[in-house]
């Protein structure tokens, strides 16, 4: 069946760049096509916001910012970001485009994985998220559907900012919420109060490692709220119940990563990835247990760790063995039991020469020496750097001076998953080799980087940028309005608001004056002058109004208007002459007049003159009767009309 032919989507043009092809996937939120990037002309993906998302403007704005924020993502293991658009309501995303197959797709062929096999998937997974993690990103949706594996065998993670954008938005709870993401992979905090960091990637990663070692998800039950209340109140079981044969430290890895109580996994994927590096090249040496490495891995109660493995980082590679000298002179004390050769009968003694004794002294204090150089020069002259990652001061300082090594304080970094107080990282990192005898210099977390949001209002767009920068945050973008107050070109305010704590590099928006908004001047000429008032107002425009005699426009009605067209602004001026009417004349007496004389005086008043006969026409040519009469008053120009006999 062709997914595409009853897809509206197939065949648009988004934004007159993205020819959308062949639907890929479909997901709770957005669905996924082939597309071809015309001004590029390459292929891609896009995913497209379904229209109920799309339509809802905070979540398109909280959208389009994320997807920014994790564009700034570039890692080998990250789906890379291109672009994001809104064509007219279509709000999307164009990414790289990854042909081949899903992990989702491997665990239905392949699994049960060989631990080997399973750790070598997730390792690129944890290096993705480790990055993500250290840039103040949390992803959300870990589940194998969103780990894609190219057709050249790169592992990538995709859905990067999707996630993180629609738990802005959503309150997640296991008691008639909504639950964003597959409810197989949710973190128990993540049910229970909807909230989450890095450490609810690792569990969610550590439900992946799971599945892949036993081909089955470790909660299951009839509906999600059952699967969620097995995630609360039941632990992940360990893989060697289902598969026979997966080594105990195995088992603790997963245990540690899923552990219940967010407190007692790995601080991030960070140190996940550590532990898995640690597990495998165990793994890779054939050690089929392990009880020093199974016991650092097993979950411990928090007052009763000590950080042993919040971080112990290992060699990838293993040193050959080289015996101590005890073990060495051990080894050379065996003699054989014929050795010394007495005849036989009782006899005496053959003389024996000294010289293969004493040579063969010779030999093994060389050997002895020998090894004991190489030992020194070798692995004897370094000690392994312990992990002390998560620990106070103090208790990383006891524990370097443990392994024979000096401890001192060398600075204070931040940090958005260690806590306040606790040792960041150190010089040299654990795992590395270090003279005996030397120092490790130990940083201590300042918790996380936060840098309050520069006042920007009454700035300048470029004023307000460089404050942006010189607060360590990044300038967003700029959304321009109009405002009665301030000045055009000039910040109105920032989002986030001024004061607001973000972490470092994160995106401030800000909005702009355009000025006063444009008022359209209506043409009110003829109107009535109260109705025009009103009109004018309305608009936010101030009326002047000056009254003037007018032989055309009634009386009240506007004669005209200064500026009759055009656009002004607010509180700007608009000048109206209101008619009085026309000018009055007093009207002349003429009854008795001669019909000419009287009909000259009238039109030099402004009149005009009709004349009349009455009934009883005599041919005198006289006045008699006049409308309106004299003394009345009349507008100049009207007609005066005369009854002559």
């Amino acid at each position: 069946m062709d997914r595409t032919a009853a897809d509206p989507m197939a065949g648009r043009v988004l934004e007159g760049r993205y020819r959308v092809g062949a639907r890929i996937a479909r997901g709770g939120m957005a669905t996924v096509y082939e597309a071809t990037d015309l001004r590029l002309d390459r292929a891609c993906a896009l995913k497209v916001m379904h229209p109920g998302l799309g339509d809802d403007d905070d979540f398109a704005g909280r959208f389009v910012r994320e997807a920014r924020a994790a564009a700034r993502l570039s890692h080998p293991n990250v789906v890379s970001i291109f672009d994001q658009g809104d064509d007219d309501g279509t709000v999307f995303l164009a990414m790289e485009l990854v042909r081949g197959h899903t992990l989702r797709d491997v665990i239905r062929a392949q699994a049960p994985m060989a631990p080997t096999r399973a750790l070598q998937v997730l390792d690129p997974v944890l290096s993705a998220l480790a990055a993500a993690h250290h840039a103040g990103l949390v992803h959300r949706d870990v589940k194998p559907e969103n780990v894609l594996l190219a057709e050249d065998g790169t592992i990538k993670v995709a859905d990067f900012g999707l996630a993180r954008a629609v738990s802005a938005e959503t309150q997640h709870s296991a008691t008639g919420g909504v639950l964003i993401g597959t409810v197989s992979y949710l973190s128990p905090e993540l049910v229970v109060d909807g909230r989450s960091d890095a450490r609810s990637d690792v569990y969610a990663a550590g439900v992946v490692l799971y599945e892949m070692l036993t081909g089955r998800k470790p909660h299951e039950g009839e509906s999600p709220i059952q699967v969620a209340y097995k995630h609360v109140h039941e632990d992940v079981p360990a893989p060697s119940r289902l598969v026979a044969g997966i080594p105990p430290y195995v088992d603790a890895l997963v245990a540690r990563a899923t552990a219940r109580d967010r407190d007692l996994r790995p601080a991030d994927a960070q140190v996940l990835l550590h532990q898995v590096r640690r597990v495998k090249v165990a793994l890779d040496h054939g050690v089929p247990d392990d009880p020093e490495l199974t016991s650092d891995l097993t979950p411990a109660v928090p007052s009763q760790r000590v950080g042993a493995d919040d971080i112990d980082y290992v060699r990838d590679e293993q040193a050959p063995t080289i015996l101590a000298p005890e073990q060495v002179a051990r080894g050379g004390a065996r003699t054989d039991d014929t050795s010394e050769i007495r005849a036989a009968g009782g006899g005496p003694r053959t003389r024996r020469s000294r010289r293969g004794p004493l040579l063969l002294v010779v030999l093994l204090l060389l050997a002895v020496s020998v090894a004991a150089g190489g030992w020194w020069l070798g692995e004897g002259r370094f000690v392994s750097t312990p992990g002390v990652l998560n620990l106070p001061a103090a208790d990383a300082e006891a524990k370097v001076e443990a392994a024979g090594l000096s401890f001192e304080v060398g600075g204070r970094a931040y940090s958005e998953t260690v806590a306040r107080g606790l040792v960041v990282r150190t010089d040299p990192a654990g795992g590395e080799d270090v003279d005996r005898n030397g120092t490790v210099t130990g940083f201590v977390s300042r918790g996380p980087e936060r840098h309050p949001v520069p006042r920007l209002s009454g700035l300048s767009l470029d004023r307000a940028q460089a404050s942006i920068a010189r607060a360590r945050l990044s300038y967003g973008a700029a959304t321009y309005r109009y405002s009665e107050k301030v000045g055009r070109g000039i910040v109105v305010r920032s989002d986030p608001p001024a004061s607001t704590r973000l972490r470092r590099s994160a995106l401030v928006d800000v909005v702009v004056s355009r000025g006063p908004r444009p008022v359209k001047v209506p043409d009110l000429t003829g109107k009535d002058a109260d109705d025009a008032t009103r009109v004018l107002r309305q608009r936010g425009l101030q009326v002047t109004t000056e009254e003037q005699h007018s032989d055309t426009v009634e009386e009240g009605d506007v004669v005209s208007q200064t500026p009759d067209e055009g656009t002004l602004f607010r509180d700007d001026v608009v000048e109206l002459v209101v008619s009085l009417g026309p000018v009055l004349v007093d009207v002349p007496g003429v009854v008795s007049r001669n019909a000419d004389d009287a009909t000259a005086l009238l039109e030099d008043a402004g009149f005009r003159v009709r004349t009349e006969r009455v009934d009883v026409y005599i041919g005198l040519g006289v006045v008699v009767r006049q409308s309106p009469g004299a003394g009345d008053r009349a507008p100049r120009g009207s007609t005066i009309t005369l009854s002559i006999v």
